[in-house]
């Protein structure tokens, strides 16, 4: 996957696949630290890590290193911590955002603030705190390691779906509609959410506004799901604080957008960022590279100052004791090099209960969708199949026992 970034073309339809889910994939993320693993959720209600082997995928791949279960329903979002190696976060339909250790391959904290589905989350620079959006309609600030809820807005004029850190200027900013339907940003102080700093209308389409922040270079990019194109921003310190740009057009209707990291921008064509977009009508995705044009063949120091690296600069150990550390940064004028030696290992895990917070978190838990149905129903045949071989052998057991016995009393007596 990603030693080919550059690789085009139509691919096989029986080309090998990541398929190991028993319910529809709801969100995939790539480790920032090993550039092979996969963290990915599902209506299945597991969340799982997958190791992409060197080389791309040679065949299906079914088995993942690591399944983790701990949400009673669907599992709609899964984040990685900036900033600490193996801390994975996931939100699920049963309200619950949980903070996995994957040293330890268990869910160490729980987040139980939220009274309905959570929509986004967001991480700030050094992941001391978390930004979450709420079918509930509003915006949070949390501490993730306490739970404790910091700033509050209830959005009723503006009803918030996705929400992001803008680096380290201490502002949030979040993508929803307003009150007359019309899809609106908003920007906030993360400090003091009883008002936002602005709000400014986009347009009166339908689709979710997804805004990706850059805070190297300050810019805002704001797609929007069945839009063909993508709008830039300049944001600043003072008012206005937005600064409109321009925008990229293109007659295809975008599903999905992702985001090339840093390191793999094409430095020497000044790429600033690179989106991929997924276009169900064609059954493609295309790269789309924001580029700076540039005379000059030299690095440009102003559009790539040093970035967030690979390196983690916590351990899970650490940042769950409450230690917080900015990222380490690296140059991109080298070029990226792949120094990190960080291998993911697998835990091995015996227990079958997840307890967080003196809650059995499997305890008792019923299905309430299909899948979930589905997949107790399975876990049940093979206990039953279990248990009838167990079964099977006590009783030739008890056959070659009573046998003994009964070989034992014909022994004559004097013998």
């Amino acid at each position: 996957f990603l030693d080919f970034p550059f690789q085009t073309g139509r691919i096989e339809p029986n080309y090998p696949k990541v398929c190991g889910h028993q319910g529809n994939v709801l969100d995939i993320k790539w480790n920032p630290f090993i550039e092979n693993i996969i963290a990915s959720c599902s209506e299945d209600t597991s969340v799982r890590i997958w190791e992409i082997p060197e080389g791309g995928l040679k065949r299906n791949m079914t088995e993942a290193v690591l399944e983790l279960y701990g949400h009673s329903r669907r599992v709609g979002i899964v984040e990685w911590h900036p900033t600490t190696n193996n801390i994975l976060l996931s939100a699920g339909y049963d309200y619950k955002v949980l903070i996995w250790n994957l040293d330890i391959g268990e869910p160490v904290k729980m987040i139980d603030c939220h009274t309905d589905v959570i929509l986004c989350m967001s991480f700030n620079t050094d992941g001391s705190l978390l930004a979450t959006t709420c079918k509930d309609k509003k915006l949070r600030v949390v501490e993730p390691r306490s739970g404790r809820v910091l700033q509050e807005a209830s959005c009723k004029n503006h009803r918030v779906n996705r929400v992001v850190f803008l680096g380290s200027t201490k502002r949030l900013l979040t993508t929803g509609v307003s009150r007359w339907n019309t899809r609106q940003i908003a920007l906030w102080d993360q400090e003091d959410l009883s008002m936002p700093l602005i709000e400014e209308e986009i347009d009166g389409l339908s689709g979710l506004l997804f805004p990706f922040y850059d805070a190297d270079t300050h810019m805002l990019y704001l797609a929007g799901k069945g839009d063909g194109n993508i709008r830039y921003y300049e944001i600043g310190s003072e008012k206005p604080y937005l600064s409109y740009l321009m925008e990229f057009r293109s007659p295809a209707p975008q599903k999905g957008l992702a985001v090339m990291p840093k390191h793999g921008l094409d430095v020497s064509a000044c790429e600033v960022f690179r989106f991929y977009k997924l276009i169900t009508l064609k059954g493609l995705i295309e790269p789309i590279s924001m580029i700076v044009p540039r005379r000059s063949e030299t690095y440009q120091e102003d559009i790539y100052p040093m970035t967030p690296g690979t390196e983690p600069a916590l351990t899970p150990d650490e940042w769950l004791s409450g230690v917080n550390r900015d990222p380490i940064l690296m140059s991109l004028k080298e070029g990226y090099k792949r120094n990190s030696k960080i291998v993911f290992k697998a835990p091995v895990r015996e227990k079958k209960s997840v307890v967080v917070n003196g809650i059995d978190l499997l305890e008792n838990v019923p299905p309430r969708t299909e899948n979930e149905l589905l997949r107790m129903f399975f876990r049940q045949q093979d206990e039953i199949r279990r248990l009838k071989d167990e079964l099977s052998q006590r009783d030739i057991q008890i056959r070659q026992l009573q046998l003994e016995l009964k070989n034992f009393r014909n022994i004559p007596k004097n013998n």
